[in-house]
């Protein structure tokens, strides 16, 4: 393994630990990702003594005044070196309460240390001390589960997650992110404990999330915390997304399945992480206006406009942020359809300018989302709709060459509008702003100064309003 120990500061904790005849490894996640071929930027050290005075002798010999951060409570220190976040610990032992996941830590041996690690994947450690460099340390057969890409618990799993239950959602993260299958016996222990998550805070539960919803496949995340039944406690409002319902010989689509396969969609095109929000929560309202008729069907008659009242309820019980990020995925959902229905009819330049304006510059994200929404099995179907995307996309593209409606300001403000007629706020005011973005979205006048302005004078005039004397 020492192939793996390239780093300069692998050769200074050596040289400190063998001088010191202080046991030391490197652990963790480090391990796991140099031996899958992964990139990481951090480094975990383990020490058979005090890992806050070992980083401390370590930024003394780096030099240049290395500033060492120190978690007095914790036992840890943490420095940068080179690119790398490096953080020493002690070997220690943990025991737990039920009603908390911070355990009672002790000062323990490696053996304790790496009982106390979540997976075996990560329960692998490598010797620093120059008589036995580079040798790896192995008591769980981690390397075994690299191998067969398994995620399995040390210890007894039942109990592993009982005591942290943050671990089960990092055992379906794992999974996701190395695309490795969970052990049967560790997967059906999450079942029993997913009522544990209670104990869990909301952040940390958004941390995990989040690195799911990062994989080029989140759906595979998802469908894990669904079986696991961790779903349910997280996000139900996307449990009710499952099923089919059939009457009278008609069914509609098992809209989870459904969602998950925009998302997979999404993500393949785009790493932007609220987009990919906006994906997993673009039907979410379906189960709530869902009916049927016996003419058409079932319907789901205004899930855009309650899905998007919902995101603010969900944002702010995930602890997702609660600003423009949010805005942005309410906006996104309330739009989905438009440009479907868009394409379901003749592409007008008037409604092509008013899905500009509306969506302003998130148009592209928006038909993004709703090139990825088309999830039918009927390929010629698909073809069809991606091809009226194209022509959508197109005249996008001309019309905003022609129009600069992605930001779109009326060339004529309220102030021009009062100064010309001697008005102060009135609903006059209104009616004439109105009446000439109307008509450069209709395309009836273009979208500059001289055009606004003529259409404004005509408004007033109308309206019974004099031009006011210079």
């Amino acid at each position: 393994m020492k192939e793996y120990l390239v780093h300069p500061v692998f050769k200074i904790i050596s040289e400190i630990v063998t001088r010191q005849d202080t046991p030391a490894f490197v652990i963790g996640g480090f391990v796991r990702d140099s031996i899958l071929h992964r990139p990481t930027k951090d480094i975990d050290i383990m020490v058979l003594g005090s890992g806050i005075d070992l980083a401390r002798s370590v930024a003394e010999r780096i030099g240049g005044n290395t500033p060492v951060s120190v978690f007095k409570n914790f036992g840890t220190a943490m420095l940068h070196f080179k690119g790398m976040e490096i953080e020493f610990v002690g070997a220690r032992s943990e025991s737990y309460r039920k009603n908390s996941r911070k355990p009672i830590v002790e000062k323990g041996t490696l053996e304790d240390d790496l009982k106390r690690r979540d997976f075996t994947i990560n329960a692998l450690a490598i010797r620093l001390n120059e008589e036995t460099f580079g040798q790896l340390v192995d008591a769980f057969d981690g390397l075994k589960d690299l191998q067969d890409k398994l995620i399995r618990t040390p210890l007894e799993p039942s109990k592993t997650f009982s005591d942290d239950p943050l671990r089960m959602l990092r055992a379906i993260r794992f999974s996701t992110q190395l695309n490795f299958t969970i052990d049967p016996v560790t997967f059906d222990a999450i079942g029993p404990n997913a009522n544990r998550l209670e104990i869990i805070s909301g952040e940390r539960i958004l941390d995990e999330l989040q690195k799911i919803m990062a994989c080029p496949r989140p759906s595979v995340g998802f469908k894990l915390l669904d079986k696991s039944g961790l779903l349910q406690y997280i996000l139900p409002e996307l449990c009710q997304l499952k099923g089919v319902e059939f009457k009278e010989g008609k069914g509609h689509k098992d809209n989870f399945i459904h969602t998950l396969k925009v998302l997979d969609n999404v993500s393949a095109v785009s790493e932007n992480t609220w987009l990919r929000w906006a994906a997993l929560l673009h039907d979410i309202a379906k189960p709530a206006t869902k009916k049927f008729s016996d003419k058409v069907g079932w319907t789901f008659h205004g899930h855009d406009f309650l899905g998007a009242q919902m995101i603010p309820g969900i944002f702010r019980k995930l602890k997702l942020p609660l600003d423009q990020r949010m805005k942005y995925v309410q906006k996104i959902v309330a739009m989905h359809l438009r440009p479907s229905s868009l394409v379901q009819e003749e592409v007008t330049d008037s409604a092509v300018r008013r899905l500009l304006f509306d969506a302003g510059e998130n148009i592209d994200d928006l038909m993004c989302l709703c090139e990825a929404d088309i999830t039918s099995k009927n390929e010629e179907t698909v073809k069809k709709y991606l091809q009226n995307f194209k022509l959508v996309r197109k005249k996008l593209i001309e019309i905003e060459e022609k129009d600069a409606l992605r930001n779109f300001q009326p060339p004529i403000d309220g102030q021009d509008i009062m100064h010309t007629f001697n008005l102060k706020p009135c609903r006059e005011v209104g009616l004439i702003k109105n009446a000439i973005k109307d008509a450069i979205l209709d395309g009836i006048i273009s979208n500059n100064p001289d055009s606004a302005y003529q259409f404004m004078l005509k408004k007033g005039e109308e309206l019974g309003l004099k031009v006011a004397k210079k």
